[in-house]
Formats: structure tokens, sequence, C-alpha cells
């Protein structure tokens, strides 16, 4: 197959890193990755991204794991939900591809992860979920004008204070990581494409 029949370029970044081949990695990150491939059967493009500098990806690393399997009311689904809606805003290619997955898989609806990439508000979700999501896509393209009204709106919705915390926490973190995959032109493994569906 040419690149002119691709569905995305065959490359990991549009950006030139010195990316280390993995044996060269220090052990915890080889036994990382390694889970990474047991796990899903691939390692995550945007791990051997960050793999160029193992302190940056160490803590890109516990960020992600802490705010999207850590302690939480919010189910992992609905994080993963958060970061599609926010993807979705911001047209980052690499997450809504990863993380539409990720909705396709957890939710078991192969439709749930497209119809929130293409228009969260025609979802069939929980009056609770849709709250969540307009506070995430309202952050994400207007944070100025986020305040009370947003919080109340939440609060009504049943979520509590803290809960309101980890919404934004997981809002916060996929706008900078939208921010850096669209800067350097990451592309997301192949692999997604076809899975959950």
């Amino acid at each position: 197959m040419t690149d002119r029949y691709r569905a995305q370029p065959k490359r990991l970044l549009g950006v030139k890193l010195p990316i280390p081949p993995r044996r060269k990695l220090d052990p915890d990150i080889r036994k990382y990755f390694s889970l990474c491939d047991e796990k899903i059967g691939f390692l995550p493009n945007v791990l051997k991204a960050y793999s160029f500098d193992q302190t940056k990806l160490r803590a890109f690393m516990a960020m992600y794991n802490d705010l999207m399997m850590g302690d939480s009311r919010l189910s992992k689904l609905e994080r993963e939900m958060i970061a599609v809606v926010v993807s979705a805003a911001n047209r980052c290619y690499y997450c809504l591809t990863a993380h539409g997955q990720a909705v396709r898989e957890m939710s078991g609806d192969p439709s749930l992860g497209e119809t929130l990439v293409m228009n969260y508000r025609v979802a069939q979700i929980t009056p609770r979920q849709r709250a969540m999501l307009d506070f995430a896509h309202h952050l994400t393209m207007k944070p100025a004008e986020t305040g009370d009204a947003q919080r109340r709106a939440l609060r009504k919705a049943g979520f509590r204070d803290r809960d309101i915390w980890d919404i934004s926490a997981v809002v916060a973190f996929f706008n900078m990581t939208n921010r850096l995959a669209t800067a350097t032109d990451m592309m997301p493994n192949e692999e997604y494409l076809s899975l959950s569906r």
C-alpha cells in the first residue's frame, strides 16, 4: 500500500527527536513498555515519543495513570468520555483515535466513541454524564468564562466538589496533551483504528 492510499502518514512525529531503541531505556521503563505490549498488544506512540526524555516520560505516565486509573467517583469510562470530548473540541487526531477506541472498548458500544467524536450532544448518555461533558466542553472552549454557573450545574447533576476537581483535572490534562500531539504532528498507532468495532 502506498502512502497515497494510507489513512495517515507512516511516521511517529512531524518533529525529529532522539528516540532511543527500547533496549537502551532504563529497566523500569522497559518493564512498563512490556506491560503495554502484554495488556493492549502494542506500545502507544505517545509513550514511544516521550521516551526521548525518560524524566518527562515518567512524569507523563504518573500523571496519566493517576488521572485516568486512580481513585475517583468518576468511572474510567467517564474519564475517557471527557478525553474524547476535549479532543473533539481541539480536533486532536491522536487523542480522538486513541481515546475514541477506549470509549468503544469500555462501553461495549462501537457507536458511542464515534458519536462523542462527532457531536457529544446527541449521544445516548445519562443527564449526569451530559452535565459532565457540557462542563468539559465549556472549560475547553471558554476557560475564562467558566465559573459559578458551570459549577452549580455540575452540583445540580449530583457531582461533589472533589468530582469537579477530578473532571477539571482530566480536562486540563487533555488540553495539554492535545496541544502537544498537534504541535508535533504525532500519529496514533494504526491498531486503534480497527479495534473495538
